[in-house]
């Protein structure tokens, strides 16, 4: 660790896991109610496990990339954070909308209240005094980042992360407009959606997945910057009218169905170029880096990222697939994948690679990380294998044969029982890595060798 104020990475990545082991919870918890509808129907409703389950989601992955920006924005500017004081309150700030939250949603308090109670749109549902908060958070995190990259070296990396992150803001900010046109607010809120997961996220994934292959292979800055600007321009040329394929069937004009049809067709594109990218810069590394289990997490990242966000995506992304399937299982299936795969693996790959760095601990407990690798993403892929299965079949009985939504899922029941099975795998997984990356790995002393001095 070269600066000290890469310090503050360690809290918002330990945050970010303590978040991470209540979403992945919360997933098992909602795999079981599928098998047993019944199950923690009093106490945890679904309705309220999903929303739980989704902002755990999204709330740890965002003070993952907070985390990794803080990490590696002093590397590449090669100077100090503009303010610790400004980013440990940026975290409180987060911390406390994020238990507001919680508490909002279970114990469901000032319902319809619209400043104070939860609002009824999918991953927004966020009070609007959290939403305000966030908004502040974001403004003190951009503030404290961009003062430090004007202040010292600017690079392609610090250049494209900050784009994905100031993105990442202005488009939250969607976030507090609900027209009471159902079409209308869908468009809108798709701005926030869309254009985080197939926009600016993967901006801020394609830069720290270039500053991880900066660390690992050692190949020349130059190369590294070249594909980053490819990447990036292939992501937003599809991902920005690739919006349209969300907009096929919500009320909008006829010409959606084709814009979204050849522009979201086209997002596998950057999805693929990540994935050579990554591969490339390994064969041509000169460098033999010891952290093996951050290069493994770096590899996983893209070629999950292109299965899960690219071809899982391409899979029912064309208007005349999508009338049939949207809205099953298969959507399902594309989005855990496209999730893990994308910005919970680039995440755990940072995590990785910085945590031994920041607690003094390097070499640290590789193999443990590396089975976690295995198990999570075996799990995930068995996942979603099992709900593509699951959704072919519901578009059939569903949507083809017009049988009763209900009557269809007691005909997946086998499908959600294997679901269950790979939840627990990732579960694991999760516990795995948890472990691996935050306690200490006990070494073993050798008379001679490593003995303490007398």
């Amino acid at each position: 660790m070269k600066y000290q104020s890469q310090k503050i990475a360690l809290i918002y990545f330990s945050v970010a896991m303590a978040l991470f082991a209540v979403q992945v919870s919360l997933g098992l918890i909602m795999g079981w109610i599928y098998v047993d509808g019944t199950f923690l129907s009093e106490i945890l409703p679904f309705n309220i496990a999903r929303m739980l389950h989704t902002n755990s989601l999204i709330v740890w992955l965002l003070v993952g990339f907070f985390g990794a920006a803080y990490y590696l924005i002093p590397e590449e500017s090669e100077r100090e954070i503009h303010s610790t004081k400004i980013a440990y309150l940026q975290l409180g700030i987060l911390v406390l909308g994020t238990a507001g939250v919680v508490v909002t949603y279970f114990f469901n308090l000032f319902e319809g209240n619209y400043l104070l109670g939860k609002q009824g749109r999918e991953f927004l549902e966020q009070p609007t005094w959290v939403k305000a908060g966030i908004v502040v958070a974001a403004l003190l995190f951009l503030y404290n980042v961009t003062m430090t990259v004007l202040a010292g070296k600017k690079t392609a990396i610090t250049n494209i992360l900050l784009l994905g992150l100031w993105g990442l803001a202005l488009l939250f900010l969607f976030a507090f407009y609900n027209p009471e046109n159902l079409g209308l607010d869908k468009m809108y809120w798709w701005f926030v959606v869309h254009l985080w997961v197939e926009g600016v996220w993967e901006l801020i994934m394609a830069a720290i997945l270039a500053f991880l292959m900066l660390k690992l292979t050692g190949v020349d800055r130059e190369v590294v910057e070249k594909w980053l600007y490819v990447i990036v321009a292939t992501a937003l040329f599809s991902g920005i009218l690739g919006t349209g394929h969300h907009y096929f069937w919500i009320g909008t004009p006829g010409y959606w169905q084709w814009i979204g049809s050849l522009f979201s067709s086209l997002e596998i594109i950057p999805f693929f170029a990540m994935m050579s990218f990554a591969f490339i810069m390994v064969w041509k590394g000169r460098r033999d880096h010891p952290n093996k289990a951050a290069l493994l997490w770096s590899l996983g990242c893209a070629v999950l990222a292109f299965f899960g966000a690219g071809v899982w995506g391409f899979l029912h992304t064309l208007h005349g697939v999508n009338y049939y399937t949207h809205g099953t299982q298969i959507t399902a299936a594309h989005g855990h994948l496209a999730f893990y795969g994308a910005y919970v693996c680039v995440n755990l790959a940072i995590i990785t690679y910085a945590m031994p760095n920041l607690l003094g601990r390097d070499p640290f407990n590789q193999v443990l990380n590396m089975a976690s690798f295995w198990l999570m993403s075996s799990g995930m892929v068995f996942m979603t294998v099992t709900l593509t299965f699951a959704g072919a079949l519901q578009t059939h009985l569903q949507r083809v044969n017009g049988d009763s939504f209900m009557n269809v899922q007691d005909q997946l029941w086998l499908f959600y029982a294997m679901r269950f099975g790979s939840g627990v795998a990732v579960v694991l997984g999760a516990v795995l890595f948890i472990y691996s990356v935050m306690v200490p790995r006990r070494e073993i002393i050798q008379p001679g060798v490593n003995a303490p001095a007398e």
